[in-house]
C-alpha cells in the first residue's frame, strides 16, 4: 500500500464531523492565480487587493470589496437599494428571466448589477458607482441605468465628483429596448454633470464591453483602466469574422487602448485610491454643502417603465 492510499483510507475512516471540519478549513484557504497558476494564501491575496504578487494579474473583485478598497471606513452611504428589476417583456430562454434574477440575487445578495452611493475617498466626498460582474455579467438593465442616472443627477446637484467602476458585458438582452435606452439616459445626465463643472472619472476594469463601453465608460473627463483589462464593444470573434482578418494578440486590451488614445492612464489597483485622491484634489472644487443630503422621494422602477412603454 502506498503512502497516498494509507492517507486516503485514514481520511475515509475518520468521523464524519472531522471530515466536514477538514473540508471547511481547506475551502477558500488558498487561491490559484488564473494567469500564472501560483497558489496564494487567500488572506494575503485580499490584503493585496486581489492582485497576484507573482505576475501582477488583477483578479475580478466583487463590488463590496471594491467599495472597501476605495472608500474611507465608516463613510459609505448606499443609495437606491430599494430599486429592483422586473420582467417587463416576460422573457424566457432556458428559464424565465424572473428565475434568473432570483438566482443571481440569492447568489450575490444584491438586487442588481450595480451599487451606488456617497462616501469619502481620502477624506474627499465623492459619488461612486460600482458594477458587479457576478450579477448576469454586469449587464446593464433598467435598474442599473436608473441607479447610475440618479447617482449622476445627485452628484450634479451637490457639486460632487463622480467615479464609476465599470465591469460589464454590455446591455441586458432580457429587457430589450428598455435596456438599450439606458445608454442615452446616463449619457444625458453626464452631460449635465459636465456642464456644472464637475469631474467624472470612469475606471475600466476587466471586462468592459458592449453598451457600457459605447456610453458612460468612454465619456469621462479622465479615463483610467486597470492593467490588461479587456475593453471594447463587439467581441473579438465577431470582428474577425466581419473583417476576415486576424487581430493582434493585444487587441482590446487596456495597453492597446492607451497607445491609441482611448485611455488616459493605466493604474495598478494597489495605486488606484492614491491616484484618484490626487486627481480629485487637483481637478475637482470642494462642494459648497454637506454631501450627506436627504434623498428625494422614492420612485418605483415599475412605474418608470410604464411611463416609457
Amino acid at each position: 500500500m502506498s503512502i497516498f492510499d494509507w492517507f486516503a483510507n485514514r481520511r475515509k475512516s475518520a468521523p464524519i464531523s472531522q471530515q466536514r471540519q477538514e473540508r471547511e478549513i481547506a475551502d477558500g484557504l488558498w487561491t490559484k492565480c488564473p494567469a500564472c497558476g501560483v497558489l496564494t494564501y487567500t488572506k494575503d491575496l485580499r490584503n493585496n487587493l486581489q492582485v497576484c504578487a507573482e505576475c501582477n494579474h488583477h483578479m475580478l473583485v466583487p463590488s463590496h470589496e471594491r467599495i472597501q478598497q476605495l472608500i474611507d471606513a465608516n463613510s459609505w452611504v448606499p443609495l437606491d437599494e430599494h430599486l429592483k428589476p422586473t420582467d417587463p417583456l416576460y422573457f424566457r430562454d432556458r428559464k424565465t428571466y424572473s428565475d434568473r434574477l432570483n438566482e443571481y440575487q440569492e447568489k450575490t445578495q444584491l438586487a442588481d448589477a450595480v451599487q451606488t452611493g456617497w462616501g469619502r475617498l481620502e477624506n474627499i466626498p465623492v459619488a461612486l458607482g460600482v458594477m458587479e460582474f457576478r450579477f448576469l455579467g454586469g449587464s446593464m438593465g433598467s435598474v442599473v441605468g436608473e441607479r447610475l442616472t440618479r447617482l449622476v443627477e445627485r452628484a450634479t446637484q451637490e457639486g460632487l465628483p463622480l467615479i464609476i467602476v465599470c465591469a460589464s458585458g454590455g446591455a441586458r438582452m432580457q429587457e430589450g429596448m428598455l435596456s438599450l435606452m439606458q445608454m442615452a439616459k446616463i449619457s444625458g445626465a453626464l452631460q449635465q454633470h459636465r456642464q456644472a463643472g464637475c469631474l467624472y472619472i470612469p475606471i475600466l476594469t476587466h471586462p468592459t464591453t458592449g453598451g457600457v463601453t459605447a456610453s458612460f465608460a468612454m465619456l469621462g473627463d479622465i479615463i483610467l483602466a486597470e492593467p490588461k483589462a479587456t475593453i471594447g464593444f463587439a467581441g473579438r470573434r465577431v470582428i474577425e469574422q466581419t473583417i476576415r482578418q486576424k487581430l493582434p494578440d493585444n487587441f482590446q486590451t487596456a495597453e492597446d487602448l492607451l497607445e491609441h488614445g482611448f485611455v488616459d492612464s493605466i493604474v495598478p489597483r494597489t495605486q488606484l485610491k492614491k491616484t484618484l485622491a490626487q486627481l480629485l484634489s487637483l481637478h475637482q472644487p470642494q462642494p459648497s454643502k454637506n454631501y450627506l443630503v436627504p434623498l428625494p422621494e422614492k420612485v418605483e422602477l415599475e412605474s418608470l417603465q410604464q411611463e416609457h412603454t
